[in-house]
């Protein structure tokens, strides 16, 4: 099988060619930058392209599949190339699916929760020593790679909402076909791909429809939104299995779950995130997981890359850092630290990066979104507004849509800094929340440092 990268250097696909290359397919790649750490790992198994740079000769009419990432335009010269030749040009989840046709294939959506749930679910099955393959968007604990494609029965898919190629405009989760579909929740983000939330919310009825006959839809029923949704288009081939959050208690900052009768302590915390882990408990379920299995499994978890990490602690402080950017996921993930430390001051920093977040008529959507922080800062680079091509975000809109009285407005990495070594952080948690890296501030470092003064 012999399968070329066109855009071989992005985060999800140049594992997905290593995982290919493992499988024992001939691979090849291009791409016209690739950054760290993919250059390195294509190095290492001898997939790094000779030269940076499109290669239409290279594209020949003995090449199987092109795998088309979403950083390659639509003139891209191999692109063209591929077209004239009448090759097999798919995008990533479309040739996800065509390697998982014998598969179990378990699609995990929703607007927020996915890369956890999907994480919840991997831990598990490989803690049970279940064979399975999988593809989900962040570093994982015991996990060699973040995509991995062999002869397993079962294939866990973090599958997102946004565009499959260039040239397949579709959702990504539109490809999949699950035999076990989940929808953590509904809340419109990716403004610039979905201009309406009504257009948004038509995305995730039309994933429940490509669910395959005879399967089951888990979704968080305390989501208004999507329960609506669900109930407004029922399909009577497939089942139904609602969740909510488990019987649970919070004591001195530790978290201890039940689970059909079997009761356990867990690392992880907050409402959002034993959400996640009751609809992982429903997969595994399906996938032949007994209850005591998975409480003893999940137990130990203690979270994917960025997604409420604990980056450094002393006995009175907590620096977090998490990916949550679109109000959904900052008011989840400011409403866990506080549940989770009541008693503790709160200091949270967002950064807005995403184009939904940096965009001025979306403000309005984060009211609220950072109440329950003591002391709430925004903050935004001038240089993501020239990257993204936007207008300058004047801060007075930003403070009048998150409507938080004391927020402070920041875009300078200077004045961030200095603010952050002003801080007094005894018995106090700090959240770093950022899909972005603050202009190039070094946070980890920085927590380092004021854990151990």
């Amino acid at each position: 099988m012999r399968v070329h990268f066109i855009s071989i250097g992005g985060s999800v696909m140049h594992q997905l060619a290593i995982a290919l290359h493992k499988k024992g397919y001939q691979v090849t790649g291009t791409d016209d930058e690739i950054f760290e750490p993919a250059k390195t790992n294509l190095e290492k198994e001898g997939l790094l392209p000779e030269a940076i740079g499109w290669q239409p000769e290279i594209i020949t009419k003995d090449i199987d599949a092109i795998i088309l990432g979403m950083h390659a335009k639509a003139d891209n010269p191999e692109l063209i190339k591929a077209k004239e030749s009448g090759l097999k040009i798919y995008s990533f989840p479309e040739y996800i699916y065509q390697e998982s046709l014998d598969k179990i294939r378990v699609a995990i959506g929703g607007s927020h929760g996915k890369t956890t749930t999907t994480s919840m679910v991997m831990h598990v099955l490989k803690q049970c020593q279940k064979s399975f393959d999988y593809l989900v968007g962040a570093k994982l604990e015991g996990f060699e790679q973040s995509v991995n494609i062999t002869d397993a029965p079962i294939v866990v898919c973090e599958a997102d909402e946004y565009p499959a190629s260039v040239i397949e405009r579709k959702p990504k989760f539109h490809f999949l076909f699950p035999h076990i579909a989940v929808i953590t929740g509904i809340a419109w983000d990716h403004i610039n791909i979905f201009p309406t939330f009504e257009n948004y919310k038509e995305q995730f009825v039309i994933f429940i429809n490509k669910i395959e006959k005879g399967g089951i839809l888990i979704y968080n029923e305390s989501d208004a939104v999507l329960k609506e949704m669900v109930e407004q288009h029922k399909r009577n081939d497939i089942r139904y299995q609602s969740y909510a959050l488990p019987v649970h208690s919070i004591h001195n900052g530790k978290t201890t779950i039940t689970i059909e009768d079997v009761t356990k302590e867990i690392k992880v915390f907050g409402n959002h995130n034993l959400l996640n882990l009751n609809a992982a408990y429903f997969v595994c379920k399906e996938l032949g997981i007994a209850a005591n299995d998975f409480v003893n499994a999940i137990s130990n978890f203690t979270g994917a890359a960025k997604r409420l990490e604990l980056l450094a602690n002393n006995e009175t402080t907590n620096v977090y850092r998490d990916f949550a950017h679109a109000p959904s996921k900052v008011i989840a993930t400011i409403n866990a630290v506080k549940q989770q430390y009541p008693d503790s001051k709160l200091i949270a920093i967002l950064e807005l990066h995403t184009f939904s977040s940096l965009n001025e008529n979306f403000m309005t959507e984060y009211k609220g979104a950072m109440d329950k922080a003591d002391v709430a800062v925004v903050f935004y680079s001038k240089h993501a507004l020239e990257l993204k091509r936007m207008p300058l975000l004047p801060k007075e809109k930003v403070m009048e849509g998150f409507a938080k009285e004391g927020l402070l407005v920041m875009n300078d990495k200077e004045t961030l800094n200095n603010f952050l070594h002003e801080q007094d952080y005894t018995n106090t948690n700090l959240l770093l929340m950022s899909s972005g890296n603050y202009d190039g501030l070094d946070m980890i470092a920085f927590a380092k440092e004021i854990i151990n003064q």
